[in-house]
């Protein structure tokens, strides 16, 4: 890869270590030549009224830089990731707790992994994302997610009555607290949780998964990638609820419809030859502890 000259941050400011470690960064990148740019979050934070650098002021600022570097957890990462949208740029995840699924570098790694990024020495993964289109009130809402959409009944906490359609094709109508709509990076999050598969992030697919389904023949099901999931919500009287990557929320109703698809653009994650994703979930999962004891 070509050795980048100029990146950006994004980072978690609510976290101590963030603060902690970012003027390390900055002094690393002038050390290196590099030129550094920090979001307006950053620079508008009382800690960062110091700071003698760069600014990010607007989205497409990104698109002319040589890659992100984000500092936080996987929460922190997901919001990037939508922020970017369909600019190139690539992200490299710096997770600053334990070891993350999608912010794989710890601190401890830091500085060797930013050394070898900077002589050019790693490789770009490409990464789906999912989208969605929402129909309410003769508008068009639309939304996307890195992880996965998820839909509930609102404040009510009654089983949601969800009729699914694949590619034109009815599914079924699923009877459950929820469904999960994710990726195959996304297969590792609230879908695990549910009860839903791992998908290795190069299998091109989406996850339906119900949570706490109400009928023991609702199971999980993985459909390509190219299909288009429409979901609709019939004989519901109660508020429903559209989450984005857990964070980003929309109220929707009866009359209300989804249409989910892949996204038409991916997002490009940094990575290294020597990572292992199987490692990571035998790390994040704790499989094989009482053999490697």
């Amino acid at each position: 890869m070509i050795p980048p000259k100029k990146f950006g941050i994004w980072g978690n400011t609510d976290k101590d270590l963030f603060w902690k470690v970012l003027p390390e960064i900055i002094s690393w990148s002038s050390h290196n030549a590099m030129e550094v740019y920090l979001t307006t979050r950053i620079l508008d934070h009382e800690n960062g009224a110091n700071l003698n650098s760069r600014k990010i002021s607007s989205k497409d600022d990104i698109s002319n830089l040589d890659f992100m570097l984000v500092l936080g957890g996987d929460g922190t990462f997901l919001s990037l990731a939508r922020a970017i949208e369909d600019r190139s740029t690539p992200i490299l995840g710096i997770h600053l707790g334990d070891l993350g699924f999608l912010a794989k570098v710890t601190l401890k790694d830091l500085f060797p992994r930013l050394d070898q990024v900077n002589k050019g020495h790693y490789v770009v993964e490409e990464r789906i994302l999912v989208q969605a289109s929402i129909d309410k009130d003769r508008k068009k809402i639309n939304q996307v997610a890195l992880n996965d959409f998820v839909i509930c009944n609102g404040q009510s906490h009654r089983m949601l009555n969800a009729l699914v359609n694949v590619d034109g094709h009815m599914v079924g109508n699923y009877r459950s607290d929820g469904l999960v709509v994710s990726t195959p990076t996304g297969s590792t999050a609230y879908s695990l949780s549910a009860g839903g598969p791992i998908v290795t992030p190069k299998v091109d697919s989406l996850i339906i998964t119900p949570t706490a389904a109400h009928t023991l023949t609702s199971r999980p099901l993985v459909v390509p990638a190219s299909s288009k999931i429409i979901i609709s919500f019939p004989d519901t009287d109660d508020a429903i609820q559209f989450i984005a990557d857990g964070q980003i929320h929309e109220i929707l109703d009866s009359t209300c419809t989804v249409e989910i698809s892949k996204s038409d653009y991916n997002v490009s994650l940094i990575d290294f030859d020597d990572t292992d994703y199987f490692e990571t979930l035998r790390k994040k999962m704790g499989w094989g502890k009482r053999g490697d004891q």
